[in-house]
């Protein structure tokens, strides 16, 4: 099954996020449904099922104390020609990788090769094109500076993702408290 590690953002944060996400809408820009905006901290793509006990086992062994988060600011990956759409973060989300990287090593997950950025997915471009890059750094720049406030980071999830043609369906498989 497809999983990946994360953390949740508050449901008020999330709809605030929903209203961002229709003053950025454009044509060819996919945006995540606000109930399923998140902090992803490692993707474990598909993960055989007998696996996903050790998995589980493996992440409720990771140590890391709950710590103040905050969404502020928005940007776009990789750069000139726009694939993500982000909300950035503030806050102790290295540590809670670096630990769950350390836990799953033996379990045969490599490390994330391109690094870790904490960051909130808003949408994906389907197409990327100069026009589409240059109309969406534009309104990315309307909101460089955006502050969506703090929430408490006191725990993490392990979560598998069904894709289906109406999207991604998410589900809780174990909850770890920090």
């Amino acid at each position: 099954m497809r999983c990946f590690v994360a953390v949740e953002l508050p449901q008020a944060m999330r709809e605030e996020i929903g209203r961002l996400q229709s003053r950025i809408a454009t044509n060819g820009l996919r945006l995540v449904k606000p109930e399923l905006v998140h902090v992803t901290i490692k993707f474990l793509g598909d993960v055989p099922q007998e696996k996903v006990r050790l998995v589980a086992e493996a992440l409720g062994r990771v140590k890391a104390a709950p710590f103040p988060a905050r969404v502020l600011g928005m940007g776009a990956f990789p750069g000139k020609s726009v694939r993500v759409v982000w909300l950035g973060l503030e806050g102790n989300f290295q540590e809670l990788y670096l630990n769950v990287e350390q836990a799953l090593k033996p379990l045969g997950f490599a490390p994330e090769a391109r690094g870790f950025s904490p960051h909130i997915t808003l949408g994906r471009v389907g197409r990327p094109s100069a026009e589409m890059s240059r109309l969406l750094g534009e309104r990315i720049a309307n909101f460089s500076s955006i502050d969506y406030g703090s929430f408490n980071v006191d725990r993490f999830y392990l979560k598998k993702s069904t894709l289906t043609s109406g999207g991604p369906i998410y589900e809780d498989l174990a909850v770890f408290p920090l």
